[in-house]
Formats: C-alpha cells, structure tokens, sequence
C-alpha cells in the first residue's frame, strides 16, 4: 500500500498528546499513537492514527475488538477531530487502527492483532463508516 501524499506527521504534532504518550480511553488499556498518515491513495483524502495497543487480541485475557471499537471511537472523537480542526484538513475519512506491536504501513504479520475502524467526520463528530 502507497501513500501517495508522502506525509507522515509524528506524534510531537499533535497537542492533544499527553507528555507520557499513554492516551486515556474507556478501557484503560495502554494506547500510543504510532504516527499520523495522510493518504490520498483511495483517490480521497483519508487522515489514518495509528495506535500500538499492545493488550488486544482475541485469547483469554486480551483486549477483544469489542472492547477496542469503543477505545477506537473515542480517540476519533477527541483526538482526531481536534486535529484534523487544527490542522485545517478536510478528509472523507479518519481511519484508527490499533497493532498490537509497531508494523510498518501496509505490511502484514501473521503474528501481529490489528483493528480498524473507518469514520466520517460530521459537524465535529466521529461517524461509523466501516471497513
């Protein structure tokens, strides 16, 4: 997969980071923001977050995407909105994606857990847009 805008923005950019990078959500699991994308590749602009998450999983005693999709919704609403706000971007999606460990974008690993979720932004609020 290419990113064609060839724009990573790293996590210093964003305000809204907290200084131990551990960002706050409804499950409590340890969340850092990997890095920031911007992706014109699907022929739109689509701003992807990306996330190690390093408790999800679907084994006993990981973090199930049940659990995660509510994690993945609320880092859309009060980090992503604030940044695409700040940073005047206007994209037809914002995608989270949580890893359990750092991967490279567009690779794959057998071995590594990755969620997804795709959102439309509406008036500052996060929309269910499915991948």
């Amino acid at each position: 997969m290419r990113v064609s805008v060839g724009l990573v923005l790293t996590v210093l950019s964003t305000p809204a980071v907290l200084a131990d990078s551990l960002l706050p959500v409804p499950s409590g699991q340890p969340v850092e923001l990997s890095n920031v994308l911007l992706d014109d590749n699907p022929g739109e602009l689509w701003v992807r977050f990306r996330f190690v998450a390093p408790k999800i999983g679907s084994t006993v005693g990981r973090i199930t995407y049940d659990v995660a999709v509510v994690d993945m919704a609320h880092l859309c609403e009060t980090l992503a909105v604030p940044y695409v706000a700040q940073h005047k971007l206007e994209p037809a999606r914002v995608v989270i994606s949580f890893s359990d460990r750092a991967l490279d974008f567009g690779a794959t690993d057998p071995d590594t857990t990755q969620f997804f979720e795709a959102y439309r932004l509406e008036d500052a609020r996060c929309i269910w847009e499915g991948l």
